[in-house]
């Protein structure tokens, strides 16, 4: 469940519920996720697969949590929080994890990071207002990412081969889809602002 859904929070729906048990859980696996990576130390092997098992469970309960709290009408303010926020932790760091082992250029990593967290804390600014909607773009992002970080988690150098050539392309149309989905929101969050200001005038 990478973005919120604009449905409201039941005051009896309780916080610790499965969905949100699943996401705690996601942000409990990060420190693994990079220790998995540090001990690998660039060899691609064992800890290599380790880290790409970790990651991909980790994004299947991504999944799983946002269904079971659409499904079960399990959405918590707690949710709303802490899933972005899971989501950005376990991306970045493997994005940041490249970057340190010399696998991604340092730019690409920061480009994406900055859009990310940029776009959060624009949420939350603009949550007194309402709530942006995810949009198809912003899910296409996220599938990209996630198949791109997948590809370069996979025990063999990034950078060398056909396989690096296609995970590099990958990771850079990833980029391209974050950065504009970014501007997308932003406008968003501008006309959402200026509609409840202009509305709150008249």
């Amino acid at each position: 469940m990478t973005e919120s859904p604009a449905n409201p929070t039941p005051a009896h729906v309780p916080t610790l519920n499965i969905a949100n048990v699943l996401t705690t859980l996601r942000i409990i696996m990060v420190p693994f996720f990079i220790w998995a990576l540090v001990a690998d130390e660039t060899e691609y092997g064992l800890m290599r697969w380790v880290a790409l098992a970790i990651f991909a469970v980790a994004m299947y309960t991504d999944k799983l949590d946002g269904d079971l709290a659409r499904s079960r009408g399990l959405i918590t303010n707690f949710g709303k929080i802490a899933d972005p926020i899971a989501d950005k932790l376990l991306t970045g760091s493997a994005l940041v994890m490249f970057s340190i082992l010399g696998e991604l250029a340092w730019w690409i990593t920061i480009v994406i990071l900055v859009r990310e967290w940029g776009i959060t804390a624009v949420r939350f600014v603009v949550i007194r207002y309402g709530v942006m909607a995810a949009s198809r773009g912003g899910k296409l992002k996220t599938v990209l990412q996630a198949a791109a970080i997948l590809l370069y988690l996979l025990p063999h150098p990034p950078t060398a081969g056909w396989l690096g050539v296609v995970a590099l392309i990958l990771m850079l149309l990833a980029l391209a889809v974050t950065v504009v989905t970014g501007l997308d929101y932003l406008f968003k969050a501008w006309q959402l602002r200026a509609a409840s200001v202009g509305g709150t005038r008249k």
